[in-house]
């Protein structure tokens, strides 16, 4: 892509989102030159609740599917488009709501905790949803004393350090963030001694053992703010790095693994960001009765705990 190109393409989305009445959101995970054209950037439930607030007609998530459902579920009277259809989540795949029907059946009077990387479905058929940075707080918040945690193991065994509940935690996980090797991070460690080691709880228990702080997405934008490192090594999708550089560019990051990239985060292009606005590509809808049961379930998780 020419520069000249890449101007044009961005004039061109300005443009369009003026004649639409669009917000374009934009996870952190997502290339630069997504980040940089959104009108707002951040994690996925935070940007569903800012279009929700916003008087947009049109919201383009520039993010994996089960974002936009969520957009669509706090926003049902808005277009919702996803730029590009084949953007999914692989572990929100890992869990239909059958196979959660199923393990609901086999613990009676467990509460569900279901994190909202899922789709409308699942949270369709759980008892309350969370974010990666309110787990532990909306663990500790159910009366029950046995939770089934779906669908990310990890996130599930970060929460059990901070609770004295049974948790069941679902066999599903993120790619990205279970490569994320506990040696890479020690040998960061030894090459920059005086970086603070910050990873996000999607992260494998070994990965978390070693860290200075476990951190959200969201998170881990206010804290580096804050923090009096001036080094900091970064374990989550490599995207994060575009965000955290561009608050704090008085400030180095490392990213624990190049390899940390979510290839299906990175399908979303200006181009189709056109193509969505100027042919209404794609429209994400949630049947209705599937979105009353879902947004119970978000509307409780923001009751007990700010979701972020």
């Amino acid at each position: 892509m020419s520069l000249q190109n890449k101007d044009e393409l961005i004039t061109k989305i300005h443009e369009l989102k003026e004649s639409r009445n669009a917000v374009i959101l934009a996870h952190n995970y997502q290339r630069g030159e997504i980040q940089d054209i959104a009108d707002f950037v951040g994690d996925s439930l935070g940007l569903s609740q800012q279009a929700a607030k916003h008087d947009a007609d049109v919201i383009v998530f520039c993010g994996v599917d089960f974002m936009a459902e969520s957009a669509a579920i706090l926003s049902p009277d808005k277009t919702v488009l996803m730029p590009e259809l084949s953007s999914q989540c692989p572990m929100a795949a890992m869990i239909t709501p059958e196979e959660l029907v199923k393990i609901k059946n086999e613990y009676p009077g467990a509460a569900v905790v279901t994190y909202v990387n899922t789709s409308a479905a699942v949270k369709a058929e759980s008892d309350i949803c969370c974010t990666s940075s309110n787990a532990v707080q909306i663990v500790n918040s159910l009366d029950e004393d046995v939770v089934i945690f779906t669908p990310d193991k990890n996130l599930a065994l970060y929460a059990a350090r901070y609770t004295d509940k049974t948790i069941i935690p679902w066999d599903g996980y993120c790619p990205t963030h279970h490569q994320i090797l506990s040696g890479d991070v020690l040998l960061l460690k030894e090459e920059h001694p005086d970086a603070e080691v910050i990873v996000h709880p999607e992260c494998k228990p070994e990965v978390i053992d070693i860290a200075d702080a476990v951190l959200s997405t969201g998170g881990m934008v206010d804290h580096v703010k804050e923090s009096r490192y001036k080094e900091f090594i970064i374990g989550t999708e490599v995207g994060m790095l575009h965000r955290l550089r561009k608050d704090n560019p008085d400030k180095i990051f490392y990213p624990v693994s190049e390899y940390a990239v979510c290839p299906n985060m990175k399908m979303i292009s200006l181009e189709n960001i056109i193509t969505a606005l100027e042919e209404n590509k794609y429209i994400v809808t949630v049947p209705g009765h599937v979105r009353v049961k879902a947004k119970k379930a978000l509307d409780r998780m923001l009751e007990a705990g700010r979701g972020d």
